[in-house]
């Protein structure tokens, strides 16, 4: 039942939000979930819930152009990306990029002794004048920093970078560890959560 469910809710967030990619629907439908009374691999993001999905505060916007560096460093042929993207790609002259570098709205990384960093991009479709602080809900043995701290908008569709460092900390004995970081403004906790495998 899954499936009907989650198709309905997007059919809901598609007719709110006609313009919307389909990763922005993603986005908005996982970063308003709550409850997650497993871990993100059975539940992933957690329990949806409609009505937040359609105004979610927040998204992380992915576009099809954005994809071409993913699609190239996999090793697919010039031809298939093209195919893929509806337009000529020529992969030599893309960088490839792994698939942590996508404006995902989540996080799943292998952590060893060296710090991991990701940089992320928000856009503001909540209240145009909005202010939000990051809260962080970090494993034991997990350090997690966010730069920075706070992001101020003034309209909407007003974007910000954010990125997020993740190190381990006094060793752990977890092979697997799991939180959130949220992004909270005045009716809004947009929530991105992360699932680390500990080297």
């Amino acid at each position: 039942m899954a499936c009907p469910h989650l198709s309905g809710i997007v059919a809901l967030v598609r007719s709110a939000h006609p313009d919307w990619s389909p990763a922005a629907i993603k986005s908005a439908i996982m970063t308003t979930t709550h409850g997650l009374i497993a871990d993100m691999f059975d539940m992933g993001s957690g329990h949806v819930n409609p009505a937040g999905a359609s105004n979610p505060g927040l998204i992380y916007d992915i576009q099809p152009d954005d994809y071409v560096p993913y699609l190239c460093g996999l090793g697919y042929t010039n031809a298939q990306v093209s195919t893929i993207v509806q337009k000529k790609v020529e992969c030599s002259s893309n960088q490839s990029i792994s698939e942590t570098q996508l404006n995902y709205p989540s996080f799943v990384l292998q952590l060893g002794s060296q710090p991991l960093t990701f940089t992320r991009t928000v856009t503001n479709v909540g209240k145009a004048n909005s202010v939000y602080k990051v809260e962080v809900y970090a494993p034991n043995g997990v350090e997690v920093k966010v730069e920075p701290k706070e992001i101020v908008f003034n309209t909407l569709n007003d974007k910000a970078n954010y990125s997020v460092t993740f190190s381990v900390k006094n060793g752990t004995s977890q092979r697997f560890v799991q939180g959130s970081l949220f992004w909270v403004a005045d009716g809004y906790s947009v929530k991105s959560p992360f699932g680390i495998i500990v080297d």
